[in-house]
């Protein structure tokens, strides 16, 4: 019998708590990422009022300098702590795939100077349209459409681009390239993509609307990544008969695999939070697990190195945070975490080497306080440990201070 009969995993992409370890290792436009801390310099530069979040114990997460506008609790209602991770990256799909349950020891391939022409050249025979060249490097999403967009919508170039991510990205102004389209050529790329020395992370669809000066991409995104190289603890799960619902771009993430409820994706953050909360209350939903992922504070804020953005970002989850708890059973367990950092006031545009926070409520909790300093994967494996499945490659399960 489950400890807990369903529990709720939120990532909050790309909410870093401090620099890792080994974050030194990492670089960020030449500068390396022992510095970054995408909450703290939030926290410390613009502010930050999470009081729903305090209470479960996110001030009392072990730092060399406390959150400076988020007070540790004296009681506070929930575990917290923060975990490491092993894997060699730190882009969305690495973080995911390791708080599963993999370790990632060889990263993706990335292309700081733009894709080789090979590819470029077959994206043009198989979808008839021309590539713009001078687009074929890392770029700010909002940027190379600002850049680019009016010259699309007289030729009717695709705009390809990548980022410090093992990503292809297709851009498309919708009344131009339809949405169907641009899909059929994502595809395409995808079926390219698949093996060194091209082996990327994801194909991203990244439709937009607007005239020049004023372009929006829509949530029409798409996408297509390639399944993990090892079953997860969520196909563990599936295997076993146990409900696995997605919310946001998760079954994306792991293309699919372990995935038996797919709620959509989400058209903001907060629409993400009515999927989850649309799962809750479900009444099919009697035991297992969701996975949900609320992409804004990395896509709108920390990549655009926007920390006033982020903590309002940060405000708002936040203020919907007793929405999610109001909807949770006696014997639920919600766990809170992130996937990597994206402090939006470090150098460059690109993700950071950071420590993420996990907090964790149940209304059945006796107790409260820290837990030791862990490993992404050791969310995981705790989940396993709770249903009784085999846990994934690595990770050590705190299920049992979870009390």
């Amino acid at each position: 019998m489950s400890k807990f009969n369903r529990m709720h995993l939120i990532v909050l992409d790309s909410v870093g708590i401090g620099a890792a370890p080994d974050a030194n290792n990492f670089v960020n436009a030449g500068v390396p990422d022992g510095a970054s801390d995408t909450l703290g310099h939030i926290s410390k530069t613009v502010g930050l009022n999470v009081p729903n979040m305090a209470k479960l114990g996110l001030g009392n997460i072990p730092r060399e300098q406390p959150l400076k506008t988020v007070p540790a609790e004296s009681n506070p209602t929930g575990y917290a702590t923060k975990l490491e991770e092993v894997s060699l990256g730190k882009d969305t799909m690495t973080g995911h795939w390791e708080i599963m349950g993999l370790n990632i020891t060889e990263p993706f391939d990335t292309f700081w100077n733009g894709f080789p022409e090979e590819i470029l050249t077959q994206i043009e025979e198989f979808s008839g349209r021309k590539v713009i060249r001078e687009a074929n490097k890392p770029y700010s999403g909002t940027a190379v459409i600002d850049d680019f967009g009016p010259r699309q919508m007289e030729t009717g170039e695709l705009i390809i681009y990548t980022s410090a991510d093992p990503v292809l990205q297709i851009a498309a102004h919708e009344d131009i390239i339809p949405v169907e389209e641009l899909y059929r050529i994502c595809e395409f790329a995808r079926s390219i993509t698949l093996e060194r020395p091209a082996l990327l992370g994801r194909i991203i669809a990244r439709p937009y609307v607007g005239k020049p000066g004023n372009f929006t991409r829509t949530s029409n995104r798409r996408d297509l990544a390639i399944s993990p190289f090892a079953p997860t603890v969520l196909d563990k799960l599936n295997e076993a008969g146990i409900d696995t619902y997605s919310v946001g771009k998760i079954s994306d993430i792991f293309n699919g695999e372990g995935i038996n409820h797919d709620m959509g994706h989400n058209k903001s953050n907060n629409h993400g939070v009515d999927n989850l909360i649309k799962a809750m209350t479900s009444e099919d939903f009697k035991h297992g697990f969701s996975f949900t992922n609320l992409v804004d504070f990395d896509a709108l804020y920390g990549h655009r190195r926007n920390p006033q953005g982020y903590r309002d970002c940060l405000h708002e989850f936040d203020e919907r945070l007793p929405e999610i708890i109001a909807a949770m059973k006696e014997d639920d367990l919600l766990m809170i975490t992130a996937d990597h950092g994206n402090d939006p006031t470090y150098a460059g545009t690109d993700h950071t080497r950071e420590y993420i926070p996990f907090l964790a409520y149940s209304p059945s909790f006796k107790c409260s306080g820290l837990i030791p300093v862990g490993h992404f994967a050791d969310i995981s494996a705790t989940i396993a440990d709770n249903f009784g499945v085999e846990k994934a490659m690595i990770g050590e399960s705190f299920l049992d201070k979870l009390v």
